[in-house]
């Protein structure tokens, strides 16, 4: 019997970015129920969650996102296409849905740790997540960040693009456990970023401050949907030991 870790790494080295797929394949939707509720699990930033993913199943639907996404084989021919976007406009909701939750599980006495995680999510969470229309705040975070940092560590990443950049990452862990999640489940997956992103975001009806973080599509690859071998940087290149 094969371990975990021997499982894992098939999954990890069978899984490449599919450009063709075969439409004839017989294909189970509840593969990607499964792996879409997989990746609700991935790892995220302060557990805030900032994610939505949505799932493009009609033919009318599909051809009309694959337009978007500039005629792509790899989205035309899919199966399906999940798009993932980032929420970093709701992190208030998320944080006090996150904390009224971990308060079922507090003792009537709380402890340090739990007014730690209290202290968390009403100060800290407001403090790197807030900002105003043109980020006059985020810049004033940055000189008390620098100020802090001359005598000690501090997060360096708090103005509203950096926490822009730091949703962007939580959705692409979910994006990639999705992927994987596919590849085990015995199908295949392409992630995209070559889209319109404006007319995306009309498609799907997302407010302002959504984000489209990649679109991947699911399927059956055929053998051509393969474009040439798998390429990689020599692991002495990008691997160091300090």
């Amino acid at each position: 019997m094969k371990s975990a870790a021997e499982i894992f790494n098939n999954i990890v080295n069978e899984r490449r970015s599919i450009r063709i797929y075969d439409d004839k394949a017989p294909f189970d939707g509840e593969a990607v129920a499964r792996s879409l509720d997989r990746a609700l699990l991935a790892p995220n930033s302060s557990n805030l969650q900032l994610w939505e993913f949505y799932r493009v199943k009609t033919k009318a639907k599909k051809d009309e996102l694959a337009k978007y996404c500039l005629g792509q084989n790899a989205a035309k021919t899919a199966n399906e296409l999940i798009v993932f976007v980032t929420r970093k406009d709701k992190w208030k909701e998320h944080a006090e849905f996150v904390l009224n939750e971990s308060k079922k599980d507090f003792p009537a006495t709380l402890g340090k740790r739990h007014k730690l995680v209290v202290d968390y999510y009403t100060k800290v969470i407001p403090t790197l997540y807030f900002s105003d229309p043109v980020d006059i705040t985020g810049g004033l975070k940055k000189i008390v960040s620098a100020f802090g940092g001359a005598f000690q560590p501090v997060p360096r990443q708090v103005t509203a693009t950096d926490m822009r950049i730091v949703v962007h990452k939580s959705v692409a862990l979910a994006a990639q456990t999705f992927m994987l999640s596919m590849q085990a489940e015995g199908y295949d997956t392409c992630p995209m970023e070559g889209f319109d992103s404006a007319r995306v975001k009309k498609f799907l009806n997302l407010p302002r401050g959504a984000e489209i973080c990649m679109i991947v599509s699911v399927g059956k690859a055929k053998p051509e949907g393969v474009y040439g071998k798998r390429v990689r940087i020599p692991r002495e290149e990008v691997i160091f030991e300090v």
